[in-house]
């Protein structure tokens, strides 16, 4: 496992390209987390597709309703298994094998629909924990602890509440940066949380993934100071790839997609691209604009 040592925020060089570029880059799709939207990843997307690349993002069922409706009751009973089946079809849409990415639950989504159907590339940022990659830690049940103690929360939308947003999920962020996201939060799974966070008392099937099946190139990327996906979790990732990159980012929480923290997410992104997946006319410096 190639292992990159603690660096501070801020834009980072890319290599040039190492290999000859192929016809074509793969397209990547960009699986964002709980309770987030598509619009997780506007700016990372803004650079990638100005470098040469085919990005999609698609919306998890119901995560494209307006919170200030009402959720509908229907999305509390969806599992992870509803969740990989909508990703798998959205792929198997796509022309050739792609690059899959994805964010905190995103993350776990990637690694699950990757050993499924396959994927040329793998990209996660700060990955939710499977079966046999968590790491136990109290910041995650503080982070929690406002969802998971409401009557039958298991079984109904679930949405984290600001405060405790701001300690878990937004620490490290300004105020009117963390603000802004928690106003664009969505309703998410009652019954996937608890599959991710319980797994033994869900029995979940889908929760376990096979690693042995993500022998494509990876990348890991996570904040040092990540309390809800703690680094832990995505070091125990690293360990099951049988290719990657692992990036832990000091002064960084669990939220990358901001200012200085998003260059540098960025910029490491387009150095692994750059080594794995140069597209024709590679323009390494566009994705650190």
């Amino acid at each position: 496992m190639a292992t990159a040592a603690p660096s501070p925020l801020g834009p980072q060089p890319l290599a040039p390209a190492a290999l000859a570029p192929p016809p074509t880059a793969p397209p990547i799709v960009l699986i964002h987390g709980m309770w987030s939207t598509p619009a997780t990843f506007t700016g990372l997307r803004r650079r990638l597709e100005a470098a040469g690349y085919t990005t999609h993002a698609p919306c998890l069922p119901f995560h494209d309703r307006d919170p200030a409706l009402p959720p509908p009751p229907e999305l509390g009973t969806l599992g992870l298994e509803d969740y990989i089946a909508f990703l798998c079809a959205e792929i198997a849409a796509l022309p050739g094998p792609v690059i899959v990415a994805g964010h905190s639950m995103g993350g776990f989504l990637a690694q699950a629909v990757a050993a499924r159907v396959g994927a040329a590339g793998l990209m996660l940022f700060a990955p939710a924990a499977t079966a046999t990659t968590n790491a136990p830690s109290l910041d995650p049940v503080r982070t929690l602890f406002g969802v998971v103690t409401k009557n039958r929360w298991w079984r109904s939308p679930t949405l984290i509440d600001a405060a405790r947003a701001r300690r878990g999920i937004y620490n490290e962020v300004p105020d009117d940066i963390a603000s802004s996201e928690i106003a664009g939060h969505v309703w998410d799974s009652g019954r996937v949380l608890i599959e991710m966070a319980l797994p033994f008392a869900a029995h979940a099937p889908a929760f376990t993934v096979d690693h042995a099946r993500l022998t494509m190139p990876a990348l890991v990327v996570v904040g040092a100071l990540d309390r809800i996906t703690p680094a832990a979790i995505a070091r125990a990732t690293a360990r099951k790839l049988a290719s990657v990159d692992y990036h832990e980012l000091q002064y960084t929480g669990h939220w990358l997609w901001w200012g200085a923290a998003e260059d540098h997410v960025a910029a490491i992104v387009g150095e692994w691209l750059s080594v794995h997946f140069p597209p024709p006319d590679w323009d390494a410096g566009l994705l650190t604009g």
